[in-house]
């Protein structure tokens, strides 16, 4: 480390390391099995330099990669991985988020200084089923036991050699095996990349320059934030919001929502945030780990903060987060966190960006839809004999903001995956989309209207098992600005012509020639 960093290069790096992450995504996307990430991308990949601190990210899924971090700490306080490891974990209470979400953690030696990493690779993927009580690995859970099959920190590989003994319990407890060791096999060819470019990196380039440049990159993220923050108006503001319901059909939850509070303050180039006041963790499915609340928080911030900035973990250095052990946003074992991920997820950011909104008035739009819509669908497929599940977000309409109108149709804040095609779905599954359509007036009106939701029906061609975890059917995405608020989802059953009203979280059977219907929300309008 010779020279002065050099802000060229430094821009340079800043896209070199990105570049890995992208390039890792592209592998994983183009050799997985399952449509869920294959066709939706429901995944995301990382960078982190030796010390495990976030260097770099592709273009992914939010709630993935700012909980990332804490995946990587645990997996390497955990298994002190050496050359030729990799690490995989599922475990909410162990560095994950929810069960279906399986990361993988590789370090990258090179050969000028063999014993101590260059740099962590870290990729996560949603795998559309990991055993558990219902397929798809998304029930109306009470506890952590009947989501799936719990991965503390383990070595998947050691020394170059797979674990095979782990690799066939986890096959034993899925109901999808043949495609969850594809999709496992994708996400150990996608580190496997990222490990060749960073070492060609450092052959070309050498490893005190790249170590240079990672540190660099950190501080200049801190910098852009600081000054972020020192834009915003010094105070304290204040928001709240309600879930719901936990799924469960008891306690608070199912009487008056679920209470999420935070506060919070701006101090010259600080930012505090504090979520105390918010309700205790709940039976049902709803909680949140503190790595998705964390998660929520990373992504407000990155979404205020200028386009070009370097998601490193720089930006979260001058930013203090206080969740309250034991409540529904830092969610302790052995809660059932399922939908904490996806639902919960969405509706922090809405609560975020609500108390920011009196101080931001310019930048902050109205509520998006605020529910990922998560559908589970699960049987005997007709062709085959064997079982077969799938997953998938419905999206939503996007709230208006200050300068234009929100998108209809849309995938929002911490979901950032496609839909899976009609021609695909029905390629691989057993049921066919009857209806796909734009909800039309879903979205609040305004000056600038919130987007508006979708109709997505499905029509069973076998008896199958559906779950359904949505959320915003009770109260409805918020206007800003006297903006009006957007309409609530609804989901429907239509059996012999006869339309039944179904609750926003259930489990049932579904039997051939009925027709799921899910409505979901418009965004909230902005301005009168």
């Amino acid at each position: 480390m010779t020279e002065a960093v050099h802000p060229v290069q430094l821009e340079i790096y800043r896209n070199l390391f990105t570049s890995v992450a992208e390039e890792m995504g592209t592998v994983l996307k183009r050799t997985a099995y399952s449509p869920n990430i294959k066709e939706r991308r429901d995944y995301s990949c990382a960078l982190f330099d030796g010390q495990g601190e976030l260097l770099a990210m592709g273009d992914h899924m939010p709630v993935h990669l700012g909980s990332m971090p804490l995946s990587v700490k645990a997996a390497i306080d955990s298994c002190r991985p050496a050359a030729g490891d990799l690490v995989v974990l599922n475990d909410p209470f162990s560095g994950g988020t929810h069960l279906p979400d399986v990361t993988m953690v590789l370090p990258v030696f090179e050969e000028s200084e063999p014993g101590r990493p260059l740099a962590y690779l870290a990729c996560r993927a949603h795998h559309s089923d990991i055993g558990g009580m219902s397929p798809g690995s998304m029930p109306l859970s009470r506890d952590i036991y009947q989501e799936g099959v719990r991965i503390p920190p383990l070595l998947l590989y050691k020394g170059g050699e797979i674990n095979g003994d782990l690799l066939r319990f986890l096959l034993y407890n899925v109901r999808t095996p043949l495609e969850r060791e594809g999709d496992l096999a994708a996400q150990v060819a996608s580190l496997k990349c990222g490990e060749r470019r960073l070492r060609e990196m450092a052959r070309k380039n050498g490893r005190p320059e790249l170590e240079q440049y990672m540190k660099a990159l950190h501080d200049y993220s801190e910098r852009v934030m600081k000054s972020l923050i020192s834009n915003i108006p010094k105070g304290r503001y204040e928001a709240e919001d309600r879930l719901d319901d936990d799924g469960a059909g008891e306690g608070a939850g199912s009487r008056d929502g679920i209470l999420l509070r935070v506060a919070i303050t701006v101090s010259g180039e600080r930012l505090h945030f504090d979520f105390d006041g918010t309700d205790p963790q709940v039976t049902g499915c709803l909680n949140a780990v503190e790595a998705v609340t964390r998660s929520a928080v990373h992504y407000v911030l990155r979404c205020l903060a200028p386009r070009d900035l370097p998601s490193s973990g720089g930006l979260m250095r001058p930013v203090a987060v206080e969740v309250p052990p034991g409540s529904v946003l830092n969610a302790r074992y052995p809660a059932a966190t399922a939908a904490g991920n996806v639902e919960t997820s969405q509706r922090i950011v809405d609560l975020l960006l609500r108390a920011l909104a009196p101080a931001l008035k310019s930048v902050i739009p109205a509520a998006s839809s605020g529910t990922m819509n998560n559908i589970s669908i699960g049987g005997i497929h007709p062709h085959t004999g064997l079982p077969f599940t799938y997953y998938e977000t419905v999206g939503g309409g996007m709230g208006g903001g200050p300068h234009h109108p929100g998108d209809s149709g849309i995938h929002t804040h911490m979901t950032n995956s496609l839909n899976t095609p009609v021609e695909a779905l029905e390629r691989y599954f057993p049921f066919r989309i009857r209806e796909y359509r734009f909800r039309q007036g879903s979205g609040g009106r305004g000056r600038n209207s919130g987007g508006d939701g979708v109709v997505r029906s499905f029509e069973m061609l076998v008896d199958s098992d559906v779950t359904v975890l949505s959320e915003r059917r009770r109260y409805s995405p918020y206007g800003l600005e006297g903006g009006r608020a957007g309409r609530k989802g609804q989901n429907s059953l239509i059996s012999r012509d006869r339309r039944k009203r179904l609750k926003g979280k259930f489990s049932m059977r579904v039997f051939a020639g009925e027709t799921l219907v899910i409505e979901t929300p418009g965004g909230g309008g902005w301005g009168k």
